[in-house]
């Protein structure tokens, strides 16, 4: 049995192993697919602390995961949580292979996944001209034709500017007036001077063109309604993401869009119909579930950065010391 089982390998996740394996708690760290989560995606993250030249995604994670192991963190990948259980006053985490996992506390940090454009036809060009990430494989991909990025957030603006580096040129499709309402000013900066780059306001895409590969978006103005058609080869979505947490069915609080409740959210809210959240849970990221708890972006109300998802990671094993005191 473990002191600390962190379910999820993204920023969060490897901060808790990375804290919890230095401050002397046996961790095992439980990854479905691959070190990283989304933010290994990001083919630069100029705004991190400490990288004043960036550093991609994936660099960040491998870093990580390096560091992780050297304070003794056990990192399984291929391990998909499936269910959650208890077992003598311990969780138990289920796997898909029939193994199970416990441990006298939890970090759950599965972040979320890809949200996908309803646009007809789209899901037969991905992988060939539809990406949901931005790395140095889809630019080489692309060649020097031009692309469109769909998204508002730093996701859509690092990938922006990645690319435009790299292509002929980069329309960016935001479906609201406002650049940065939701992206970091230093991007938006970038972007609005780029030559390479096109914004597009209050546009969304209504059809897609093309048989093996991506010819041709339609989009419409949202306003207006009036469509216009841009030759593009590729096409890069970042419009979000949902959590990953449908495996924890009815096991804790979670909001109605399936972000796990934390702290004084987790105390006024039900777990199910019948239970009352105990009133006497005060930690910030626990959840309604004693000794568990959540960090960066399955958690409602966490900020979508990486720097905040790592924080959220370090905090939680503090609370987690705090549990086991008190337990």
């Amino acid at each position: 049995m473990c002191n600390l089982v962190v379910v999820g390998a993204g920023p969060a996740g490897l901060a808790a192993s990375v804290y919890g394996a230095s401050d002397g708690l046996n961790t095992v760290t439980l990854e479905s697919i691959a070190a990283g989560g989304q933010a290994s995606t990001s083919s630069r993250i100029e705004n991190y602390l400490g990288f004043p030249a960036g550093i991609s995604g994936s660099e960040l994670a491998e870093r990580a995961v390096i560091q992780a192991g050297k304070f003794g963190a056990r990192i399984l990948v291929s391990a998909e949580v499936t269910g959650l259980g208890s077992e003598a006053g311990n969780h138990v985490l289920r796997l898909a292979d029939g193994g199970a996992v416990r441990g006298r506390a939890v970090v759950l940090a599965t972040g979320a996944r890809y949200r996908k454009l309803a646009v007809p036809g789209i899901e037969a060009l991905e992988g060939t001209s539809v990406y949901y990430a931005a790395t140095y494989q889809e630019a080489r991909m692309c060649g020097t034709d031009p692309v469109a990025i769909v998204g508002g957030g730093n996701s859509a603006g690092q990938a922006t500017v990645f690319l435009a580096g790299h292509v002929s040129h980069v329309h960016l499709l935001i479906r609201g007036d406002d650049l940065g309402k939701s992206m970091s000013r230093y991007l938006v900066d970038q972007i609005e001077h780029h030559p390479r780059v096109t914004v597009h306001r209050n546009t969304e895409i209504r059809m897609v063109h093309g048989e093996k590969y991506l010819d041709e978006i339609v989009v419409e103005d949202n306003r207006t309604g009036d469509q216009d058609t841009i030759r593009v080869h590729a096409l890069f979505v970042f419009i979000g993401a949902t959590p990953h947490t449908g495996w924890l069915a009815d096991a804790i609080a979670l909001d109605d869009h399936g972000f796990v409740l934390t702290g004084m959210d987790a105390v006024h809210a039900r777990g199910d119909g019948n239970r009352p959240i105990s009133a006497g849970l005060s930690r910030t990221l626990e959840t309604s579930r004693p000794g568990l708890f959540a960090a960066g972006d399955v958690r409602r109300g966490s900020v979508k950065r990486v720097a905040s998802a790592v924080g959220e990671g370090a905090m939680a094993v503090r609370q987690i010391h705090e549990y086991f005191e008190r337990s």
